[in-house]
This record gives structure tokens, C-alpha cells and sequence, in this order.
């Protein structure tokens, strides 16, 4: 029998539909697996609520899960270090912040990645504030006064923080430095970790999440002495700052942001902000962060970029002027 001959045409179309067919299946749009968000802290802190928010919205506007991990560790570093290692598709991104970004390059003397060059920032999500807060029980109602009990008992009174670098870690550490006081540190996991230890009084005080003190201080099982941020608080008006409080210039604000692995697609960076910024802009997203304290952000990722170069020497200084060293 002999074979016969296609049609030269015949082979070109069906070389091109192939081609095409391929193509199509190579470019499929993103979302088309599965996404995890990874957050260096534990579970019911600012940043993995605000994760879980944006998690869900996506996944409702894509069809496709979106999953928030909990990875708390190393003042964020071990959450932040799996994305900078993870595959540049989308997949994996990161609900990162000041600590890891911004921080910890100058608490460290070597960290396992490069906040700069190792990250394709998408957009800041929200900024907090810190609350400086003590139990109910230590006879304290002014930040002069907590100042007065801590000189008369040098070395007697401890602060709990959420992890070494963290925001509330280097509020703490910036409020001794600046009141010259001997005030001893005690590490937890997590905000969320410390609370039971403060709450019952066998810590003295801590620069906590605005997310985690101000319910608890409004039921009356903590007092809140003063906030971190530059501003009043508008969930808190009646609540000065450090720097009313006798500390001029003092702020220490916890952010945090949306990250891919660098190396991401430019148009799944894209994607990822443009509905980013939707759902900051939703009328039932900003009242729930308005509930929580957070306020929404939703900049470009060049700005965003612009966050982190400008506040890495910032910080830096602090660090290097407090004295600050790891395991502080």
C-alpha cells in the first residue's frame, strides 16, 4: 500500500494550530493553580488578617484558592526567606513587612536573602500602630509615670515583644534608649503569644499590635498608655503618642505589603496590584480595617519600592543609636 502524500497547505495549518494550541495552553492566565500567601507571624496579627482579607477576594474574583500560611519565626525571616527561594510564577507570595524588609538588615549580620534585589514589591497593604499598654494591676496611668516606676526599680520591670526586629521589639528598645531606663526583654512568637503572659501581669508592658490591645484595653483587662504613631488614632483619640508623651520625634509604625519572588512576570505583578487596590477600596474592606486600626495603603509597587530604600538607613540608625543588637 503506499502512503499517501499530505497537502504541503495541509501541513503548514496544522503545524500553526498546533503551535497556536500550545501557546494558548503555555499562556494561560494567572491565576491557574493554587496561590499560598505566606505571613511570618501567628495566626490573628494585623498582617495575617489583613492577608486572609485579601486572600479571600481574590479567590472569590479568580476562581482559585488562595491560601494564607502562618510562619512565624526569626522576627519573619523564615517566611520571608521561603518566598525569596520560591519559584518566580506567582504561586508563592509573601504579606511582608518593615521587619524583614526594612529592619532586619541591620540586626543581622547575614540574612538568607536580599530584602532589595530578591523581592518584585506589588503594593503596602496597610499601616498600624503600636500601643504601648501594661496590666490593670501596675499602679501606672501616664507614660511618666510607667518612666518614674521603671528608674525607681532599675532592672525589675520586663517588656514583652513579638519577636526580635519586629516593630514593637525596637519601640521597646528605642523607649529605654530614650528615657535611659533597664528594662528587661522578653521574647514571644507572635503578638498574639505575649498576651496571656501580659494580661496576667507577669510582664510588665509591651509596645503591642493596636489590633490586639485596644479591645482588651476597652474591656478594662489592660491599660493603654500611649500610641507609637505620629498621629492620634482615630479609633483612640482620647489615647496620646509617645511624642505628646514626652518623647519628641519617637515612632515606631508597623507596615506591611504584598510580594512576589523577583523574577515574577511583569503582568502577574500587574494583575496582583490592580485588584489589590480594588479591594482596598472596597467600602467593607476599609470598615474592617477600620475596626482593626489598619489603614489602607494600596500604593504602586515603584512607590512602594521607594518605602524600603528610604526607611532601610532610617532604621538603621535607630538600631545603631539605641545600641540595639540582636538577642536584645
Amino acid at each position: 500500500m503506499i502512503a499517501r502524500r499530505l497537502p504541503r497547505s495541509f501541513l503548514l495549518t496544522l503545524c500553526l494550530a498546533v503551535a497556536l494550541s500550545s501557546g494558548a495552553l503555555a499562556q494561560s492566565p494567572y491565576p491557574n493553580r493554587p496561590v499560598k500567601i505566606l505571613v511570618g507571624f501567628t495566626p490573628g496579627t494585623a498582617p495575617d488578617l489583613a492577608a486572609r482579607i485579601l486572600a479571600d477576594r481574590f479567590s472569590e474574583v479568580w476562581g482559585t484558592p488562595f491560601v494564607v500560611e502562618d510562619v512565624p519565626g526569626a522576627g519573619s525571616n523564615v517566611a520571608t526567606e521561603r518566598v525569596a527561594k520560591a519559584a518566580a510564577d506567582g504561586a508563592t507570595l509573601l504579606m511582608g513587612g518593615n521587619p524583614s524588609l526594612v529592619i532586619n538588615p541591620s540586626l543581622y549580620d547575614k540574612l538568607p536573602f536580599d530584602p532589595v534585589k530578591d523581592f518584585a514589591p506589588i503594593s503596602q497593604v496597610f499601616i498600624a500602630a503600636n500601643v504601648l499598654a501594661v496590666p490593670p494591676e501596675l499602679p501606672v496611668k501616664s507614660v511618666a509615670e510607667l518612666v518614674a516606676l521603671a528608674r525607681a526599680q532599675p532592672g525589675k520591670l520586663s517588656y514583652a515583644h513579638a519577636g526580635v526586629g519586629t516593630s514593637q521589639h525596637l519601640a521597646a528598645e528605642l523607649f529605654k534608649y530614650m528615657a535611659h531606663l533597664d528594662i528587661a526583654a522578653v521574647p514571644y512568637r507572635g503578638s498574639t503569644a505575649l498576651m496571656p503572659d501580659l494580661l496576667a501581669g507577669r510582664v510588665n508592658m509591651s509596645f503591642a499590635n493596636i489590633v490586639n490591645v485596644l479591645p482588651l484595653a476597652r474591656e478594662g483587662k489592660l491599660r493603654a498608655l500611649a500610641i507609637t504613631s505620629r498621629k492620634r488614632s482615630g479609633l483612640a483619640p482620647d489615647l496620646p503618642t509617645m511624642a505628646e508623651s514626652g518623647f519628641p520625634g519617637f515612632e515606631a509604625v508597623p507596615w506591611f505589603g504584598l510580594l512576589a519572588p523577583a523574577g515574577t512576570p511583569q503582568e502577574v505583578i500587574d494583575k496582583l496590584h490592580d485588584e489589590t487596590v480594588k479591594v482596598l477600596a472596597l467600602p467593607e474592606v476599609r470598615k474592617k480595617f477600620d475596626e482593626l486600626g489598619l489603614e489602607p495603603v494600596g500604593n504602586t509597587p515603584a512607590e512602594f519600592a521607594a518605602v524600603i530604600k528610604k526607611e532601610t538607613p532610617e532604621w538603621a540608625k535607630v538600631i545603631k543609636d539605641a545600641g540595639i543588637r540582636l538577642g536584645n
